[in-house]
């Protein structure tokens, strides 16, 4: 008896769900990693998740290809909800031919991408994947290209965030380091250019998959991956929590959750957070999170360049985007990993009305060879440049020193920072007042170098100096924090800012 429609129907879905198959689907549980489908099912809310293109097959007829034709074709896609919120999103399937992507394969990834456009709403990428489908020869290639034209055109237009969870190597990458946010899984992920074989057959380095690529390198070395976590549903939960600070587009209102956490509430600790020893650090961390809503801080790229934090957090229920340099690492010192860091950071939030709260502790920038010649001017003029052209909200509160360029380019008012505080014993100076007495006075002795660096420090360095010249717009007690920022925000919720008209920038890239 020939199958009613229906029941065709549900045996194609049947095969679409089962993917490469049940020893495929045992085999990718074995190395500890979730199928494509699983993945979806935690990342969204239950019962939300709607696919598109469940009975896509791809067309090659090359190598047998005719013969192993899977429903689906190796990518799972289709919109579903996080925490009510509208989200799309694909998932690769590396039970099927290895997830390698194929022409149809690329086009069902670039229909949720666009369908995310138009609707306003992120886009999460799930990343396990072969590469190119090597049978399809240059029309995988091309449906790449496809998908790189696509990360751009939603850059700065919605979020996208990426989730490797399985090799992502060769074109694939690019996808990846188009987009927003990259999370990987630790001994599970990898991604690189070229694979170790190739590596050792040019360059004659043995290396392995995760020494060249893997979640380590990428979250502590290269800045290439934001964050690294122990198991697939750790960065599936994480992706969630990301999703709930930000907007939806560049185009919606920022979202807001409820909180208990009083707007006027006087954190009294922090009286006392920075040391009397101007040269013994303090964890700015510390400072974040009790001045945020509930000291629910969610760091951005906490292993890379850790001498300045990036991150999300709350005032009165609201994102904001947090800047701050931290003392414990190089003194805070400003460097290419941070400049880079910071500055793209910053362009997000830009990009998507996020306002920003930077908190400065810095004595400059990095001094060294390796500094200058890695182009630390450039570098540091990435950071400038990101703080400069940001049109939202921008306060700033100088906690201990802003010394120098360094001074400048964390937000001064001077890049138009719309609120600028210091903190009483805030020093705001070209340099440390012992290493200018040292320049301006040579030879003097131990004792008469204290004495005129204490005459410096009260006549040049104090924030009411800054202050009498309108670069500093009040100086404010630590334990005032969160309400003059909380109250700041508020002023500024409306802030508009004209720009002359260009196509785009040219950023010191």
């Amino acid at each position: 008896m020939k199958p009613t429609i229906v029941q065709q129907l549900e045996e194609k879905r049947r095969l679409a769900r089962l993917g490469g198959g049940q020893d495929k689907i045992d085999a990718q549980h074995a190395k500890g990693k979730l199928t494509a489908r699983e993945r979806i099912e935690v990342l969204l809310d239950p019962d939300s998740f709607e696919e598109y293109g469940m009975f896509v097959e791809h067309r090659s007829h090359d190598f047998g290809m005719e013969k192993k034709k899977i429903p689906g074709d190796g990518v799972v896609t289709g919109h579903g909800t996080i925490n009510g919120r509208l989200v799309f999103v694909y998932s690769q399937d590396f039970t099927v031919l290895g997830g390698s992507l194929s022409e149809t394969n690329a086009r069902k990834i670039c229909q949720i991408t666009d369908m995310a456009l138009k609707t306003g709403a992120p886009v999460i990428g799930i990343n396990d994947s072969g590469g190119a489908r090597i049978q399809e020869g240059v029309d995988s290639l091309g449906g790449y290209g496809e998908i790189f034209q696509r990360n751009v055109i939603a850059s700065g237009v919605v979020p996208q965030l990426s989730l490797i969870m399985g090799p992502c190597a060769g074109g694939a990458v690019y996808s990846p380091a188009l987009t927003d946010f990259t999370f990987m899984v630790k001994n599970t992920s990898y991604m690189f250019v070229t694979g170790p074989e190739v590596v050792k057959t040019v360059t004659h380095e043995d290396v392995t998959q995760e020494d060249l690529g893997g979640a380590k390198i990428h979250t502590q070395k290269t800045g290439v991956a934001d964050l690294a976590f122990d198991s697939d549903i750790d960065a599936l939960i994480q992706a969630r929590r990301l999703i709930n600070f930000l907007p939806s587009s560049n185009r919606s209102q920022i979202p807001v959750r409820d909180t208990q956490d009083p707007s006027d509430r006087l954190e009294l600790s922090l009286n006392t957070l920075i040391p009397e020893n101007p040269n013994k650090p303090y964890d700015m961390k510390e400072l974040i999170e009790r001045v945020i809503d509930e000291g629910d801080f969610f760091e951005i790229q906490p292993n890379f360049a850790k001498n300045i934090i990036v991150g999300f957090g709350r005032m009165e229920g609201s994102t904001v985007g947090i800047v701050a340099n931290q003392p414990m690492n190089l003194a805070g010192c400003l460097d290419i990993d941070a400049s880079r860091k910071a500055a793209r950071f910053i362009r997000f939030c830009d990009a998507f009305g996020i306002p920003l709260i930077t908190f400065v502790d810095v004595p400059g920038f990095l001094p060294g060879v390796s500094q200058e010649h890695g182009g630390i001017i450039k570098h540091g003029a990435k950071l400038l440049y990101a703080y400069a052209e940001a049109t939202v909200p921008k306060i700033t509160v100088i906690t201990r020193k802003a010394y120098g360029g360094a001074y400048i380019v964390m937000n001064s008012k001077h890049l138009r920072g719309d609120l600028n505080y210091a903190w009483a014993n805030a020093e705001i100076a070209v340099m440390g007042a012992k290493g200018a007495v040292e320049i301006l006075h040579r030879g003097l002795t131990k004792d008469e170098i204290e004495k005129r660096a204490a005459e410096y420090s009260e006549k040049f360095t104090t924030p009411f100096v800054a202050a009498s010249r309108g670069f500093i717009d009040d100086v404010i007690r630590p334990q005032n924090t969160r309400w003059r920022l909380c109250r700041a925000l508020r002023i500024l919720a409306n802030k508009e800012e004209d720009r002359p008209w260009k196509k785009h920038d040219n950023l010191p890239l």
